[in-house]
């Protein structure tokens, strides 16, 4: 048996293939991601400028910071490995132990 096509198979390919690029073409293109985020972030990027302008804006210290970056290393690797799925007792001996 070969894996060959035949050129009736081909054409319809051909055609379809052509069918789908005109679809696309023809299809305005919806914005996603950040792009869809772009008034938001103005909004958000003039409250930023007030509350520092008006001296109530929060700035992060060096160790606030560390924690925070720490927080967040600890709750990825505990979602990527199952850590944070045994009980609490569990939690507990572990915590008496170290």
């Amino acid at each position: 048996m070969t894996n060959s096509k035949t050129s009736d198979e081909e054409a319809s390919i051909g055609i379809e293939e052509r069918r789908l690029d005109e679809e696309r073409e023809a299809a305005p293109k919806k914005r996603r991601g950040f792009a869809i985020m772009n008034p938001q972030r103005q909004i958000a990027s003039m409250g930023g400028r007030a509350a520092h302008a008006k001296g109530t804006a929060h700035e992060f210290t060096p160790e606030q910071a560390r924690a925070a970056g720490r927080k967040g290393g600890v709750a990825y690797h505990q979602a990527r490995t199952g850590a944070g799925r045994c009980s609490s007792a569990a939690r507990l001996v572990v915590s008496v132990v170290v």
